[in-house]
């Protein structure tokens, strides 16, 4: 038995999950999908910024209305993705596809691109629709990387879906194969102007959920390692579209092998997350964080079922001075792990996560 079938074997024996345990789970996902998925593609708000947002739609410290709008029109698709993941008997169309695409960016917008040499241009982005111009891209080494052509890219994708459709029908390919070969082949289309790299980290999810695997997140500091396998692959198949749109699970292993690893890698952090014993630990941003003073502890959990105590009130509690609980709530401001959503009189908000109900304590 593989490592992933041995990980997958222990995932699913602890569920169902308790309900309570779930929703820190979906929690977790939820932000971790949104944020890192944007900022692979250049998203400027923060993990914290993208917490509050998402949580209770306001807005913390600046932030430009893109990056905003981009983020919630992102967790919406995510939402729509989840919901059509479940319907198990319906097929994935192209429709479905395109309506992704519509949900994430609303509204037809101008792009505007630099060039290497210094000069710019803008092209309209069509939103839910098909690319009406070539979106091929140069490399770092200055090759010209060809993607679909427009006129190329209706009968790509309709052979897309429809292989997709069928390799069900088969079931010869694992999950995890079929998601990663569905991930491959659509990047090699790049049917839209824009957005192509959310909307296949998205089809990858619905993959891997309608199988009943858990779903992954590429993390922004994972961007070089993911770009880096695609393109390995890259150079085992045909430059063509037409042929990189048909690669076979051989020729794309890098890329399969990163895929499997990131999967191994969010089923462990998963189940360190529901299984951790130690005290003082939390979750952020993909990493556990373990701190060492039980104060903290004892500061985030009174921040979190008292969101408008005081600094009073935390000495009181606590049982430290008002400069001691001060110096912590700064730190703690400092690595984004709580927020004030209102300036200095406003509610205290908990972003980082609890392993457990107790901030990490059985």
């Amino acid at each position: 038995m593989s490592k992933l079938d041995t990980l997958l074997q222990t995932w699913n024996s602890k569920q169902p999950f308790p309900e309570q345990l779930q929703s820190r789970l979906d929690r977790k996902f939820t932000l971790e999908f949104n944020y890192n998925s944007n900022h692979i593609e250049g998203n400027q708000l923060t993990y914290g910024q993208t917490e509050i947002l998402l949580l209770f739609g306001k807005v913390v410290s600046e932030a430009n209305i893109r990056d905003l709008e981009e983020m919630k029109s992102h967790d919406v698709a995510l939402k729509l993705m989840i919901s059509e993941a479940k319907e198990v008997d319906k097929p994935l169309t192209e429709v479905f596809i395109r309506q992704l695409h519509q949900v994430m960016f609303r509204e037809d917008y101008e792009e505007h691109r630099t060039l290497p040499d210094g000069s710019t241009y803008s092209f309209t982005v069509h939103v839910g629709r098909y690319k009406t111009r070539h979106n091929s891209v140069r490399t770092k080494t200055g090759e010209l990387f060809e993607y679909a052509s427009p006129e190329e890219t209706p009968g790509l994708m309709y052979d897309l879906v429809k292989w997709y459709n069928e390799e069900v029908e088969k079931g010869v390919l694992s999950p995890i194969e079929l998601a990663a070969l569905f991930h491959y082949r659509y990047i090699r289309i790049h049917p839209f102007e824009d957005g192509n790299g959310r909307v296949s980290r998205l089809l990858m999810n619905f993959i891997l959920l309608r199988h009943n695997y858990p779903m992954i997140v590429v993390r922004h500091k994972d961007k070089d390692r993911y770009l880096g396998a695609l393109g390995k692959s890259d150079a085992n198949v045909d430059p063509r579209p037409s042929f990189g749109a048909q690669a076979s699970i051989s020729q794309i292993t890098p890329f399969f092998d990163y895929i499997e690893k990131t999967m191994e890698k969010e089923i462990e952090d998963n189940l360190s997350f529901i299984d951790e014993a130690a005290e003082n630990v939390w979750w952020f941003n993909g990493e556990f964080i373990k701190f060492r003073s039980e104060n903290t502890r004892k500061i985030l959990n009174l921040l979190t079922e008292h969101p408008g105590i005081t600094v009073r009130e935390l000495v009181d509690e606590v049982g430290i001075n008002k400069s001691a609980i001060q110096k912590q709530l700064q730190n703690l401001q400092k690595h984004e792990y709580i927020i004030r959503t209102k300036g200095r009189r406003g509610s205290w908000h908990v972003a980082i996560v609890c392993t457990t109900e107790k901030g990490g304590t059985k």
